[in-house]
């Protein structure tokens, strides 16, 4: 039969409702009073009732997660930082992975609503998907636009697209496409495609930009419009990519031309995860700052959930840094 906080009140010498203050950080209680409830709990193998915990604070301490998918470098290693800093904050994470589908993030949010989280934050294109006015559920998106009322933690997408054709024409490219996700995506992202055409126009240059249809297509359409680019542009000089997964590919397809990089043609991605950087540290990429998005997404999800700031349309854009490698 399971302990219960009778058995601990018992074992420790104090009353029932001591240990209760003691379990929920409810009014003064001294070291030495903590130090022999704990114990006690520790003789007797009594594990508390987070669920009880929660109904008697109001809080379940557990902060939803919804990613489209862990496969990919980034949001992985989003996903491991969101994790470590709702954990120093004293938080769960309860991660969901929705494979980008829009009927399972509906199912998870639901879902996340029933077990009554203390908030969410979401890393999704389907705009449309919550409505916030009605749940009034503390609620931060990554990287993109969900609603108007539901604030936006990121990098600085134009900064990073930026320095990414700055870089290719610094190092004497003029023929320079971009790859990226299909315009009409409410995503800030889109802002590494106006920073190109902007900075391509600046120069004299004609920007031509190949859309990869989703973010999360199968492989073998990837390649299917990498190399329409090629066969459409033999003179290209460079290929700026949104991320560094279709950067890969495209190096991996110029490899099976024979184009010799970065000799005939030079290569930027965007993201630069640990994990690239470990497997394939040669490829020129923006950096996110992954870690510094986790952080402020987590504190200001905190904020909004204890009330000392209020729910707005925020964005917060984080400077990317530049990791330098042989592509270019």
């Amino acid at each position: 039969m399971k302990p219960k906080i009778q058995d601990v009140a018992k074992a420790a010498g104090v009353s029932p409702t001591t240990v209760s203050r003691v379990l929920n950080n409810r009014g003064y209680i001294s070291e030495e009073m903590k130090k022999k409830v704990y114990t006690a709990m520790e003789e007797i193998n009594y594990i508390p009732n987070d669920l009880a915990r929660s109904l008697y604070n109001k809080k379940t301490y557990i902060i939803g997660l919804i990613v489209p998918t862990t496969k990919n470098p980034f949001f992985g290693e989003l996903t491991a930082d969101i994790e470590n800093y709702c954990s120093q904050r004293g938080y769960k994470a309860l991660i969901c992975n929705s494979l980008n589908n829009a009927e399972k993030e509906k199912q998870y949010w639901e879902m996340l609503r029933r077990n009554q989280v203390d908030g969410v934050i979401v890393c999704t294109y389907n705009r449309g998907l919550l409505d916030y006015n009605q749940h009034q559920l503390p609620t931060v998106a990554i990287d993109h636009y969900l609603s108007k009322s539901i604030p936006v933690v990121g990098s600085n997408n134009y900064q990073g697209g930026e320095m990414a054709v700055q870089k290719l024409l610094k190092a004497g490219c003029r023929k320079i496409i971009h790859l990226n996700g299909p315009k009409e995506l409410q995503t800030p992202a889109n802002f590494r495609r106006k920073a190109y055409e902007d900075i391509m126009i600046e120069n004299g240059l004609s920007p031509i930009t190949y859309e990869i249809p989703e973010d999360f297509v199968e492989a073998g359409e990837k390649v299917k419009i990498i190399n329409k680019m090629f066969d459409e542009h033999s003179n290209i000089e460079g290929v700026f990519a949104s991320d560094d997964m279709i950067a890969l590919a495209v190096i991996r397809e110029a490899e099976k031309r024979h184009i010799q990089i970065p000799e005939q043609l030079k290569v930027v991605g965007y993201d630069g995860t640990e994990t690239i950087r470990t497997i394939f540290p040669a490829l020129s990429t923006v950096k996110q700052p992954i870690s510094d998005i986790a952080e402020s997404a987590v504190s200001l999800l905190i904020q909004q959930m204890e009330g000392t700031k209020p729910v707005s349309k925020d964005e917060i854009r984080l400077n990317a840094t530049f990791h330098s490698g042989k592509t270019i």
